[in-house]
């Protein structure tokens, strides 16, 4: 899952994606066109229509149903705010191939994106749905808490073998007929009768700006199979469902508010050539960052300047370290000026995700992800978002779905986790103290957690 980049790692992943010769007419030409501080005029308009504007947003019965597990047992405040969010959308993650298609058989299927398009095109209106695509081969190379299904190259246990040589070529094609056209097939079903987003592939792209330094994202295979995955799923969707908005995952500002991080990134996207598909871009997947307040200009907060401003507020101390993504906000704003600047007739707009973020300065370090102890829910979804460039705050991850296990999951038998990662027990993950309990494997429903975060919730920004 998502996590924060440090400009002290910052050196091996830049002199690496330096070496894609490529990429550097690129970042000149986005220096050039995006002058420190200086705002730049798009000639285009936003693909499509924020679907979200005036809709319902679709509730997963799925969702209340592991929400009524922990209200039974909540009580006080707690319970009174797991009960008011039953009625509160969040995305669904198509993390596995299965997840698709419908099951066979009589009755209603929630746990398909088939299934739950079947649910809400019953409706009047359909509300608008939204699912995380998310399963290319190689999936979480800098990680292991969400390693997936499709590999490049499979270990004997089945897990992926992210060092191997080769091209992915295998992998790339199970990914591409196996996955995204069932996806598109679907998609051609519903649109036009479901208002339908997508978030593409959390952490990806972002991986190859920024950790190619680590040889699990920096192998060919891995690369191969990122670029390819993501051109090949925006295109067939952008092509066979032009009704379908897409927003392309950037992780946050903690990531890639570094300039020289955004403009790496940003040459990945004009190497696969994938903006003319999608409406803009998904901020803060499955993070903790503070939304904030969006500034003038997207670098007001840096050199020291405004520094009492309340758009600058920086938990983080983000600015400090020269990052104009101190909130989600200003990352938006920063983002919108440079992809204006590089692509004239692109004018992207923004979704947030606001499920996890409704404290800020919980962390000792902000570069910890997993299940972190003393969050709270965010903003509750919606479009008044207080500025046209940010379509909505959604809930992407679902509150009380854990990011990460702990080196033993619950349970008597005391079983080692098989994807555990060391940064789900840093200081600030709920498992790392004798005191916690123990933390389930990445999705699955974790009840402490949500009664945390209900107990530090912020509905109202």
């Amino acid at each position: 899952m998502p996590r924060l980049f440090h400009p002290a790692a910052a050196t091996a992943a830049v002199l690496a994606s330096m070496l894609l010769s490529s990429f550097t007419s690129v970042q000149a030409a986005i220096k050039t066109q995006n002058m420190r501080g200086m705002a730049v005029t798009s000639t285009g308009k936003p693909r499509g229509t924020n679907i979200f504007k005036g809709a319902d947003m679709y509730v997963n019965p799925y969702f209340q149903e592991e929400l009524d597990s922990s209200i039974a047992t909540a009580s006080g405040e707690v319970k009174k705010t797991l009960k008011s969010i039953r009625g509160l959308s969040s995305a669904y993650w198509l993390d596995v191939k299965s997840k698709v298609h419908r099951a066979d058989g009589p009755g209603d299927d929630f746990f398909s994106m088939e299934g739950i398009l079947e649910d809400a095109a019953s409706k009047n209106p359909p509300p608008a749905t939204t699912f995380i695509v998310y399963d290319l081969p190689n999936r979480d190379c800098h990680a292991h808490a969400s390693n997936g299904e499709i590999c490049c190259t499979y270990l004997p246990d089945g897990r992926c073998d992210y060092q191997a040589e080769g091209d992915c070529k295998e992998g790339i094609q199970t990914y591409k007929k196996q996955y995204i056209d069932p996806i598109v097939q679907v998609l051609k079903k519903f649109q036009g009768k479901v208002p339908i987003a997508l978030v593409i592939e959390p952490d990806s792209l972002p991986n190859l700006a920024t950790n190619l330094g680590d040889p699990r994202c920096g192998s060919k295979a891995t690369v191969n199979a990122y670029e390819q995955g993501v051109a090949y799923a925006v295109e067939q969707i952008g092509t066979h469902a032009p009704d379908v908005m897409m927003y392309l995952d950037s992780s946050h500002g903690g990531w890639l508010g570094w300039e020289h991080s955004l403009m790496d990134y940003l040459a990945i996207l004009e190497k696969i050539n994938v903006a003319k598909h999608v409406r803009g871009f998904a901020l803060n997947t499955a993070n903790y960052q503070p939304v904030g307040e969006m500034c003038p200009f997207w670098d007001y907060c840096l050199g020291g300047k405004n520094v009492n401003a309340t758009c600058c507020a920086d938990p983080c101390k983000l600015a400090q370290q020269y990052n104009a993504g101190n909130n989600e906000m200003n990352f938006a704003l920063m983002m919108h000026n440079k992809t204006t600047g590089m692509w004239p007739s692109f004018e992207p707009r923004f979704v947030i995700d606001t499920g996890r973020n409704g404290q800020s300065g919980m962390r000792e370090s902000c570069s910890n992800w997993c299940n972190i102890r003393g969050a709270g829910i965010g903003h509750r979804p919606t479009t008044d978002t207080g500025s046209p460039l940010v379509d909505a705050f959604l809930w992407l991850k679902t509150p009380g779905e854990s990011d990460g296990c702990t080196q033993i999951l619950p349970g008597p038998d005391k079983t080692q986790c098989p994807r555990f990662d060391s940064m789900c027990m840093s200081p600030d993950s709920i498992g790392s103290l004798e005191m916690d309990p123990r933390a389930p494997e990445a999705g699955l429903w974790f009840d402490y957690q949500i009664k945390e975060l209900a107990a530090n919730a912020n509905l109202d920004g």
